[in-house]
């Protein structure tokens, strides 16, 4: 079974960088899509961003365009989230999630099976 472990969250100030780390134990994620979600306190969770088991396809919540960048290392088993120029509303705790299924995962016609416990991003001065 897929166990999927989050890192790199913490407080950083408003313009700064976090790199996020989702690993991947018990399977292989390189069958796998995997998306990052956060949700803020009183807020609906949100996709902020998916990429395709191979790593050919992307695609990013218009609140983070430009600003922040999916990857996926198959040999390491991973998927990471370059945040760039956060802001105070990047604050949430961010999950990764994952389906063989890109449409659970990348679109709303379902939820990822596998999910990550969190890491929680405080962007703050």
């Amino acid at each position: 079974q897929l166990q999927l472990e989050e890192s790199g969250g913490g407080l950083v100030q408003p313009g700064g960088s976090l790199r996020l780390s989702c690993a991947a134990s018990g399977s292989t994620l390189e069958y796998y899509n995997v998306a990052w979600f956060r949700q803020a306190p009183g807020k609906e969770r949100e996709r902020v961003s998916c990429i395709s088991s191979s790593g050919g396809m992307t695609n990013y919540a218009d609140s983070v365009k430009g600003r922040f960048t999916i990857s996926r290392d198959n040999a390491k088993n991973s998927v990471y989230l370059q945040m760039n120029r956060l802001k105070p509303e990047d604050t949430a705790v961010y999950y990764c999630a994952a389906d063989t299924s890109s449409a659970y995962v990348c679109y709303d016609t379902g939820t990822p099976r596998y999910w990550g416990q969190g890491t929680p991003v405080t962007v703050s001065s």
